[in-house]
């Protein structure tokens, strides 16, 4: 196809997907593949992702605990993912991350766990990865990318195989699972109203964002380099969702931390931090930058979770 025919059909195709409301978020994205064929590419890096990661944690406890958790959450998403399959996987890894795809596999390394002390922490990570996948934040980031290099190049393979054949690529090199400061800080504010919906305590949230900072220290960037922001920015901003639109959640008994279920039901199968020393950092993936996993000493994964 000649350049001028290949961004003509770029622009066509642009125009024909158009802008579409999420019901998650209420704003309107640009997304150039499906919601089939984004599941695709979850479906398919599942495994490989899961592997990297030191495979699934051996305690059938564990990965109900949070399986259930997850379900939970789940059930208190938008009515429009009633038929996202949701599985929830618990990773034997000393790196502390977590991570979601759009097939709805949400992954939470065992080193996170180990540093909770109560179940509405917990809830806020999955509910933040849940965020990601309502929001269709993989979508986003594909299309936006698909379409820069389609009006660089004049894309070549402007056809519809053509462009998830490049889907597939830069997923696959991690591309999408790379989220920019706005999609963290919306998945902040998804995983609140679902963990409240849920009858958590959205200070379960903060916690963790406390928890990061500490485990991340001063092994980051400034965040004027950085591409998403740091933990101490993420707080600011979801204290001000709780003493704004979920004041109602303060002193309010039916929003709680639980951390009675955390300690009868997570707490026996996880390693305490007394135990586990400090926390040796690595390149990773909760704030947005995909790292391997693997055993050995706890890690950080910067990029995911950690703001980096």
């Amino acid at each position: 196809m000649r350049p001028i025919a290949a961004f003509l059909t770029l622009l066509t195709l642009i125009a024909a997907v158009g802008c579409h409301s999420n019901p998650a978020t209420g704003r309107n994205q640009f997304i150039l593949i499906s919601d089939s064929q984004a599941k695709a590419l979850g479906v398919e890096a599942a495994p490989g992702l899961i592997q990297e990661y030191g495979g699934q944690v051996a305690s059938p406890e564990l990965r109900e605990y949070v399986s259930d958790l997850g379900r939970k959450l789940a059930s208190h998403t938008e009515e429009e993912y009633a038929d996202v399959e949701w599985r929830f996987v618990v990773l034997d890894s000393d790196v502390i991350n977590a991570f979601a795809l759009p097939d709805g596999t949400v992954s939470i390394t065992r080193a996170l766990l180990e540093r909770f002390s109560n179940e509405a922490q917990v809830a806020g990570v999955l509910g933040h990865e849940i965020g990601h996948v309502t929001a269709r934040h993989v979508s986003e980031r594909i299309s936006r990318e698909l379409a820069a290099q389609g009006l660089l190049t004049g894309l070549s393979m402007a056809t519809d195989s053509g462009l998830i054949s490049q889907a597939a690529g830069m997923f696959a090199q991690g591309y999408g699972l790379k989220f920019d400061r706005g999609q963290e800080t919306e998945s902040d504010a998804l995983g609140v109203k679902y963990m409240a919906r849920a009858g958590y305590d959205p200070k379960g949230m903060v916690q963790v964002l406390e928890v990061l900072a500490a485990a991340a220290g001063d092994a980051r960037q400034p965040e004027i380099l950085s591409t998403h922001p740091h933990p101490e920015t993420r707080i600011a901003t979801v204290q001000a969702l709780i003493d704004g639109p979920y004041a109602y959640t303060r002193n309010n008994g039916e929003y709680t931390l639980r951390q009675g279920r955390f300690d009868r039901l997570a707490a026996p199968y996880l390693n305490r931090p007394a135990a586990m020393g400090p926390a040796i950092l690595a390149p990773g993936c909760l704030t947005g930058d995909c790292a391997h996993g693997g055993h050995g000493a706890p890690s950080v994964a910067l990029g995911a979770l950690t703001g980096d």
